[in-house]
C-alpha cells in the first residue's frame, strides 16, 4: 500500500512539473508584440492609451498606459506606468518622435505580476491608427519575477 501511494505522488509530482514547467519557460523571455489604441490621449500629463492585445500573459487588454509628461517640440520623452485599476504595475519610459510617429519604450520592473519584467521595444503607429509595441520582454529571477 505504501509503495502504491508513494507512485501515485510520484506520478502526481510529475505531472505538475511536466505541466507548469513549460509554460513558465515560455513567459520567462521572448518577443513582445502589444497594440493600442490612444483615443483617450489628449498629449497631456496623466493621459492614457489602452493596450487592445498582446502576446504575453502578463499585459491584458484593457489595461492604460498612462503618461507622466507631455510632449514638448513634437517628442514625448516621458515616463510611464503600464497598470490596471489597483493590480499590477510596470514602470517604464518612452521617447517618441510625433513628427516620424516612431519611438522606443523600455519597462524596468514594477509590481505584483511585474516584478523582474524588463523590455525593449519599437513604437509603431500603422495606417489604421492602431499603435504598435515590437521588441523583446524579460522576467529576471533577481527580482522574483
Amino acid at each position: 500500500m505504501k509503495r502504491t501511494l508513494a507512485l501515485v505522488f510520484a506520478f502526481i509530482i510529475a505531472g505538475i512539473v511536466a505541466t507548469e514547467g513549460p509554460a513558465t519557460a515560455t513567459e520567462r523571455s521572448g518577443a513582445l508584440h502589444v497594440t493600442k489604441e490612444c483615443s483617450q490621449y489628449d498629449f497631456t500629463v496623466g493621459s492614457f492609451c489602452t493596450i487592445t492585445s498582446s502576446n504575453i500573459h502578463a499585459i491584458k487588454p484593457g489595461m492604460r498606459a498612462v503618461y507622466l509628461a507631455a510632449p514638448a517640440n513634437g517628442v514625448l520623452d516621458s515616463d510611464l506606468v503600464l497598470s490596471f485599476k489597483h493590480g499590477s504595475a510596470a514602470f517604464g519610459h518612452v521617447l517618441l518622435d510625433f513628427t516620424k510617429l516612431q519611438g522606443r519604450v523600455t519597462f524596468s520592473g514594477g509590481t505584483g505580476k511585474f516584478t523582474g519584467f524588463h523590455a525593449a521595444a519599437d513604437v509603431s503607429l500603422d495606417s489604421t491608427g492602431v499603435w504598435h509595441w515590437d521588441g523583446t520582454y524579460s522576467f529576471t529571477e533577481s527580482d522574483g519575477g
